[in-house]
């Protein structure tokens, strides 16, 4: 555990010093509107800095981070936002975020958006009738409305709106399902509403059949 903090500590570092010559080269009149993503430097950021939790193709290998490969773009670029202004909270990712710039956070958003995601699978059998129920039609009596109303019928969320999120791992889904619910994550109302009202049962059934969608 200390030699991890030791590695997130020095990234994280390294990050601020790399983000600090990055602002000096920013006019002192204010920072400039962000041009299109340089698929390079996304890249270069995607291997640095972000590779050691998430892989340098957005395919995380453990299931504590989530997948980035093939996210929507504006989607990446929020939570990154989020994590900067600590709306958001999550104390590995807030000293990377601080250090990205909005062009760095739309270059590497980019990066990962044209990335192939490598999908997870549904593992539970037993739950799978009641995760493909709460995805698809959701739970009247609870008012709990289908994932699938906002994220579509494959997961494959809509662009600004809503993200992708079929084929993430079960474990993460779940995580983010329990903070939203318990209020750690704060940075979507509409999420925290419908996760108040899902079981842990029910977490982890749509979480599972989540994995496996294609």
């Amino acid at each position: 555990m200390t030699r991890a903090i030791a590695f997130h500590a020095t990234l994280a570092s390294l990050l601020f010093v790399w983000g600090v010559a990055a602002q000096a080269q920013t006019p002192a009149s204010g920072t400039p509107a962000s041009k299109a993503p340089d698929l390079a430097k996304g890249a270069a950021i995607a291997s640095q800095v972000c590779a050691a939790c998430h892989a340098a193709d957005g395919n995380a290998t453990g299931n504590a981070y989530p997948k980035l490969a093939g996210q929507h773009a504006e989607y990446l670029v929020k939570q990154l936002s989020d994590f900067k202004s600590g709306e958001r909270a999550n104390p590995i990712m807030a000293p990377y975020a601080a250090a990205l710039s909005t062009q760095d956070m739309e270059n590497v958003a980019a990066y990962f958006s044209g990335q192939k995601q490598n999908p997870s699978a549904a593992k539970n059998k037993d739950t799978l009738a009641l995760g493909r129920k709460i995805f698809r039609g959701g739970i009247a009596e609870k008012h709990v409305p289908a994932c699938a109303s906002c994220h579509g019928p494959t997961g494959a969320g809509i662009p600004v709106q809503y993200p992708r999120i079929s084929g993430q791992w079960e474990e993460y889904t779940e995580a983010q399902l329990v903070a939203f619910r318990s209020g750690a994550r704060k940075n979507s109302v509409p999420m925290a509403a419908i996760a108040s009202r899902l079981s842990d049962a029910e977490i982890k059934a749509v979480a599972d059949y989540i994995a496996g969608l294609r």
